[in-house]
């Protein structure tokens, strides 16, 4: 598989790993915050009952329940045949913090693959992007970028694409394409403080935003 590092925008990669590195210890924080209630219980009652909370907390934070979706508009200088290019290419700036995040960004045909480790290298995860490319009848093209983890669904990202002469405009819907639990909260929140920024570094302003993400 051909590698396409090289297409990273740096900047966009270290936005993506200053999100990381606040991530990764919040994450660590949930773990914990389980662990030392399942001890409470233990040292205040008995081993039986810490168990059952224990199993709770398991399903609880487990159990997918969660699910994101929503709306923003871009706007860039850059010309409509170079945007079409860049959010149809391997590493499209919508998924900046997913492919900065990337040990290893691979292609095999028109699918791209992030390579992620995690849990200091012990284990790892294949995020793919399948692109697909559409014209419009006023002129623009409509994207669509299906991403899985591991073979699983994931998100969906619908790119539409159009050009005034001054600016280019990019209008984007997106979709998690399976639930989530609450010990994926914490991600979401503070993916949010990121979102914007790498794309703001990769040469796109953040017009409007509308995000859902609830039950």
């Amino acid at each position: 598989m051909p590698s396409t590092d090289s297409e990273r925008s740096q900047k966009a990669v270290d936005v993506a790993q200053q999100y990381l590195r606040r991530e990764r210890p919040l994450n660590a924080f949930v773990v914990v915050l389980a662990v030392s209630v399942f001890l409470g219980t233990y040292l205040v009652t008995a081993l039986g009952p810490a168990v059952l909370v224990a199993a709770l907390l398991i399903v609880g934070v487990r159990f997918p329940i969660f699910q994101s979706n929503g709306t923003f508009r871009l706007r860039t200088s850059n010309d409509l045949d170079t945007v079409i290019d860049e959010f149809s290419g391997s590493v499209p700036p919508v998924l900046g913090l997913q492919w900065g995040m990337a040990d290893k960004v691979s292609t095999e045909g028109d699918t791209a693959i992030y390579s992620v480790s995690y849990l200091f290298r012990l284990r790892s995860a294949d995020v793919t992007v399948h692109t697909k490319t559409d014209s419009t009848a006023g002129g623009g093209y409509v994207i669509e970028s299906e991403v899985t983890v591991d073979d699983q669904p994931w998100a969906t990202y619908t790119s539409t694409i159009s050009s005034s002469g001054e600016h280019t405009t990019i209008d984007v819907t997106y979709t998690s394409n399976r639930r989530f639990g609450l010990r994926r909260v914490p991600q979401q929140l503070i993916a949010n403080r990121y979102r914007d920024e790498v794309l703001s570094v990769q040469g796109y302003t953040v017009v409007t935003r509308d995000a859902h993400f609830g039950i």
